[in-house]
């Protein structure tokens, strides 16, 4: 081969890269029903994972607002108690026995007992 054979054989092929354009896909084509199938699937997925996300959450909020119900009414239960305690100590300074105090001890007693 002489160097015009080569050349004519250089822009036939140049030729031809240009009548086929880019690699890859083809701007137009459609998408295949495979990848349609495949973005419905995780979409699908996706949404299924959000619903069980904000389920997840809300037990999670029931479960915090139950645990401070029960400790305010162990709080308000325990001020009670504090409270007695405060005037039975005000009784006894005061040189009084009061309501109940007597039973505790006597129960207190009886537990020792045991």
């Amino acid at each position: 081969m002489d160097y015009e054979e080569i050349a004519m054989a250089e822009e036939q092929n140049q030729t031809e890269r240009k009548e086929s354009g880019k690699r890859g896909r083809k701007p137009g084509r459609k998408v295949s029903i495979e990848k349609i199938d495949m973005k419905a699937k995780l979409a699908e997925r996706s949404r299924q994972s959000a619903r069980e996300c904000r389920a997840r959450k809300k037990l999670r909020y029931q479960y915090l607002e139950e645990l401070v119900t029960d400790r305010e009414k162990a709080v308000v239960e325990l001020r009670q108690e504090l409270e007695k305690l405060y005037n039975w100590a005000q009784e006894v300074e005061a040189g009084r026995c009061p309501d109940g105090l007597q039973e505790l001890l006597e129960e207190l007693g009886a537990m020792k007992q045991e």
